[in-house]
């Protein structure tokens, strides 16, 4: 994968737009200050949009009511969570009424709920499924009886695996460091059902009748891997977790269709990288950016936005396998972008 030029806004190009929440849309309470216009914007040109999260905390009707006091109008059929896709995948394996013990929150258990099994929180004889989800109050009881039930055998799921999570704070343990705690108690990985495995993106695309989405997303191992997954086109926005570093050093399954600052980059064109070889140099070129590339090293020169800098200097590092991008020419060239 390799950036791409459009020259057209990408949301005339796909015809809907599957976006991340958490550090796309908003980071917690508060919105991501270009998100309200930039979602309207695309409807108004008629994309269909669908917020897609690996958040299995809060059920679809909290966080259509959230994103609607932000300014950005949602009904709950726009939201598809996590937590849907792991309830959906323990149903598809268990009789209706199977005990399911949920190490989570309400959106988890609600969705559980809804496919026909029963949620509880004690690890009895009768559980034949383990469904873990991220809450900001996770307790160390529902740790234990999870632990206690993937012991005994039950069938272990996770809502997603993401390590971290942006807060208003700054970044913090999310659902994938809370299920290392038993997967290493018990030496068991649980099934992972949301980003960046198919059934999270198959629902919104689904739902919103897609058949060539844009997924938008601020993290590469979801998001952007993602839309790998599925051979669909990635956005990657600087807005949350991910860096300019983050995107220089993305293994080739994790690398972006596109960059942009942040959400409003879905309702514009984008310039794509030119690369022309010359020997043992490689120059590749970026709105008034160049990076010149030669025997493992990268130098980059020019003025103007500095992501078409990061965009040529990403196009110049993914192409050349010689070049170290956390070596110390990709670092000063990042710093003369200013990161």
């Amino acid at each position: 994968m390799s950036l791409q030029a459009a020259d057209r806004p990408l949301n005339e190009l796909h015809d809907a737009m599957l976006l991340d929440l958490d550090g796309v849309v908003y980071i917690g309470p508060a919105a991501v200050p270009a998100a309200p216009e930039a979602v309207g914007k695309a409807r108004a040109a008629g994309a269909r949009v669908a917020f897609v999260t690996n958040n299995a905390g809060r059920t679809p009707a909290r966080i259509a009511e959230h994103l609607t006091q932000l300014g950005v109008p949602a009904t709950p059929d726009d939201v598809v969570t996590s937590a849907e896709a792991a309830a959906r995948l323990v149903s598809s394996r268990f009789p209706a009424g199977s005990e399911v013990l949920v190490v989570g929150d309400t959106g988890l258990r609600q969705a559980v709920r809804r496919m026909g099994l029963r949620p509880v929180t004690v690890a009895s004889d009768e559980v034949v499924a383990v469904v873990q989800g991220y809450s900001r109050s996770m307790s160390r009881d529902l740790l234990d009886q999870g632990t206690l039930a993937v012991s005994r055998g039950a069938l272990y799921v996770a809502s997603n695996s993401d390590a971290t999570a942006p807060t208003e704070w700054g970044v913090t343990p999310a659902n994938g460091s809370f299920v290392r705690v038993i997967a290493h108690a018990t030496g068991v990985e649980p099934i992972v059902a949301g980003k960046p495995q198919r059934p999270l993106h198959e629902e919104g695309m689904l739902r919103t009748g897609a058949s060539n989405p844009l997924i938008v997303g601020d993290r590469l191992d979801t998001d952007i891997e993602g839309a790998t997954v599925h051979g669909a086109a990635g956005l990657l926005v600087l807005s949350g977790v991910a860096t300019a570093r983050d995107a220089l050093a993305a293994p080739l399954h994790q690398r972006p269709r596109y960059l942009a600052w942040n959400v409003s980059g879905m309702n514009e064109a984008h310039p794509g990288p030119v690369r022309r070889v010359d020997g043992d140099t490689a120059r590749t070129e970026c709105g008034g950016w160049t990076v010149t590339a030669s025997r493992g090293a990268v130098r980059i020169s020019g003025s103007g936005d500095r992501l078409d800098g990061l965009r040529a200097l990403c196009a110049a590092v993914w192409a050349d396998e010689t070049i170290d991008p956390a070596g110390t020419s990709s670092t000063e060239a990042l710093a003369a972008l200013g990161w």
